[in-house]
């Protein structure tokens, strides 16, 4: 399994960073090892001291393929859930800064957050997908995949130029505005329209 992720696709949150809006879509990947097994606890990591959650829609792909094309790329992915892109943004800012890849702060054992799965149905496909993060009962992050730079056919097929698509990928598709520090005791809670799906206390 391997997890895509995709930098800056909302031009707020690019703007929020000091980050210029991409013409095409940002890619860094995750190992197997950055998700966060079912119902398994969430541990504030000893190296940062500045950890951010990233609210994102987070596609499953279905079908192996290289090479897609975006009148089809929807064929290659069939459910999707809200998930978080911890950040250890002091890190990230360091490694920025010296002009060094990102892994350290973006890749770490248990950053990849996914909430219970919605299975894509032909309406759904046809709506845009309405999120957001509630940090400790106050909303923090509300997103609306409409605003996207690149939308999922777009994305999905970009990827699948370089890597080839496997069943039981994942894609986190890019945060909207709003992203923050989080501390230990604070409960984030992931939200589908107003449907609960996650919730994670951080320890």
């Amino acid at each position: 399994m391997k997890i895509f992720c995709v930098g800056r696709n909302y031009a707020d949150h690019a703007k929020e960073l000091g980050n210029a809006v991409p013409e095409e879509p940002v890619i860094f990947m995750k190992p197997k090892s950055a998700l966060l097994l079912s119902n398994a606890p969430f541990y504030y990591p000893e190296f940062t001291n500045e950890l951010h959650y990233e609210t994102e829609v987070v596609l499953r792909i279905c079908k192996n393929g290289r090479y897609v094309g975006e009148y089809d790329a929807h064929e290659y992915y069939d459910a999707f859930t809200i998930g978080i892109d911890f950040t250890a943004r002091d890190i990230q800012a360091e490694l920025k800064k010296k002009g060094l890849p990102w892994e350290k702060a973006k890749a770490w054992d248990n950053s990849a957050i996914i909430g219970k799965w919605i299975p894509f149905t032909p309406e759904l496909r046809e709506k845009p997908i309405l999120f957001s993060l509630q940090k400790n009962k106050e909303l923090v992050q509300s997103g609306n995949t409409s605003d996207m730079i690149f939308p999922f056919d777009v994305i999905v097929a970009h990827v699948s130029q370089y890597f080839s698509l496997n069943i039981g990928d994942l894609i986190y598709t890019g945060t909207p505005a709003g992203v923050g520090e989080c501390v230990t005791n604070d409960v984030l809670e992931g939200f589908y329209q107003n449907e609960k799906i996650f919730s994670l206390e951080i320890k």
